[in-house]
C-alpha cells in the first residue's frame, strides 16, 4: 500500500475514532455553558471567584475534577474498546459510513511528534519533560 492510501485511512479512521469515541461524551459537558469573555485573547484578564472568596486566575483554575475526569476516561475507552470490537461488523461499519461524511469537514490530521518524543522518554525510562 502506497504511503499516501496509508495517511488517507489512517487520517479517515482517526477523526471517525474522535467523533464517535471522543466527542459525544462528557467531554460535551466540559465543553458546554458560559464562555468566559477576555479582552487579552489568553484569559489572563479572567478570575474565578470560589465559594471561600479566593480569586483565581483562569488558566490556572482546574476545569475538571478527579471523579470527572474518570468518569470521562472510563467512558472513552470504553468507546473505543468497542469502537474495535465491533469495527469487523458489517452493521457497525454502515453506522461509521454515515459518519465520514461530517469527519471530512475537520482538518486533515497530522504526526504529534511531542507524542512520539513522550512515547520515546517512557520507553527510555525517564519521565516526559525530564532528563
Amino acid at each position: 500500500m502506497k504511503v499516501e492510501d496509508e495517511e488517507l485511512i489512517a487520517g479517515n479512521l482517526s477523526k471517525i475514532m474522535a467523533m464517535i469515541c471522543i466527542r459525544n461524551t462528557g467531554l460535551e459537558n466540559l465543553h458546554a455553558g458560559l464562555q468566559p469573555v477576555t479582552l487579552t485573547g489568553d484569559y489572563s484578564d479572567v478570575n474565578v471567584i470560589d465559594a471561600t472568596g479566593q480569586t483565581i486566575p483562569w488558566r490556572t483554575v482546574s476545569h475538571i475534577d478527579d471523579a470527572q475526569m474518570a468518569a470521562l476516561m472510563r467512558e472513552i475507552v470504553d468507546r473505543l474498546f468497542t469502537f474495535h470490537m465491533r469495527r469487523d461488523d458489517p452493521s457497525f461499519r454502515d453506522h461509521l459510513d454515515r459518519w465520514i461524511t461530517a469527519s471530512n469537514r475537520w482538518d486533515t490530521p497530522v504526526l504529534d511528534t511531542a507524542f512520539l518524543e513522550a512515547v520515546a522518554e517512557l520507553g527510555s525510562g525517564r519521565k516526559p519533560g525530564g532528563s
